[in-house]
C-alpha cells in the first residue's frame, strides 16, 4: 500500500501541481506584503472601502467585522457577512482595500444570484463529508489490493473535492473583477493604484489555480492507480 499510493512512478503527475503550489504561495505571500506597505492614497481603511461597496450595491444589510488570523478574509454566504482579517480591516493600505474588495465581490454575486456562487454553495457541505471520508475508502482499497470497489467508490467521492476546486475559479475570478470595477469606478483607489491591486488580487487568484490542478492532477493518478489494479 505505502508504495502504491507514494513512491510509484506516478508521483510525476503531481509534480506540476507541486511547483505551481509552491510558486504561488510564495507570490501571494510577497505580493500581499508589498502592498501591504503601500498606504493607499485615498485613506480608505479595508472596512471602509467595503462598507463603501456594499451600500452602493444595496447591501447595507450585510455586515462588516474583523477577525483573528492572516489573510482569512472570506465572505460568509450562510449568514451574508463579511469578514476581514484586522490588517484588512484596519490597515488602509493598497492590499487591504483590494482584499476588502474581493470580499464584496462575492457579496454582490450573492444578490445578484451568480449561479457558480450558488452551485460552489451546494457543493460544500457534501464536499465537506466526502472529502474526508474519501481516504478511507482509498486507503482501504490500497490496502486490501483485490478491493478495487472501495477504491473506485473513494475517487467518486474524492471527484466531488475535484469539481469544488473547478467551480471556485469562476467564482473568485469574477469576485476579482467586480471588485477592480468596483474600486475604480467608485475612486477608492487612485488610478496609479489600480494595477497594484490588480497584482495582489492576480496572486490571490493564482493560488485557487494551484489548489484546482493539485485536486485534478491527484484525481488522474488515482485513476491510474486503479487502472494498474483491475
Amino acid at each position: 500500500m505505502y508504495r502504491g499510493l507514494y513512491w510509484d512512478n506516478t508521483l510525476i503527475l503531481l509534480l506540476p501541481a507541486i511547483v505551481l503550489s509552491f510558486y504561488a504561495q510564495t507570490k501571494v505571500s510577497s505580493t500581499t506584503a508589498k502592498y501591504f506597505k503601500v498606504r493607499s492614497s485615498r485613506g480608505y481603511t479595508g472596512a471602509q472601502a467595503a462598507r463603501e461597496i456594499l451600500d452602493r450595491n444595496g447591501l447595507r444589510n450585510v455586515p462588516v467585522s474583523p477577525v483573528g488570523g492572516h489573510l482569512t478574509d472570506h465572505y460568509d454566504p450562510r449568514n451574508r457577512s463579511v469578514s476581514l482579517s484586522e490588517d484588512v480591516y484596519y490597515g488602509n493600505s493598497v492590499t487591504s482595500v483590494a482584499i476588502a474588495a474581493h470580499e464584496c465581490g462575492h457579496a454582490i454575486q450573492h444578490q445578484l444570484d451568480y449561479s457558480p456562487l450558488t452551485f460552489r454553495s451546494f457543493l460544500a457541505r457534501p464536499v465537506q463529508f466526502a472529502s474526508g471520508l474519501s481516504w478511507v475508502f482509498i486507503l482501504g482499497g490500497l490496502l486490501f489490493t483485490r478491493s478495487s470497489g472501495l477504491l473506485m467508490i473513494g475517487i467518486a467521492l474524492f471527484s466531488l473535492t475535484v469539481l469544488f476546486q473547478i467551480v471556485t475559479l469562476p467564482v473568485e475570478f469574477n469576485a476579482s473583477s467586480r471588485a477592480l470595477n468596483q474600486i475604480q469606478e467608485m475612486g477608492i483607489v487612485d488610478p496609479s493604484e489600480y494595477s497594484m491591486s490588480k497584482k495582489v488580487l492576480g496572486a490571490a487568484a493564482l493560488t485557487y489555480v494551484a489548489a484546482a490542478l493539485a485536486a485534478v492532477s491527484q484525481l488522474l493518478r488515482l485513476l491510474v492507480i486503479f487502472d494498474r489494479r483491475r
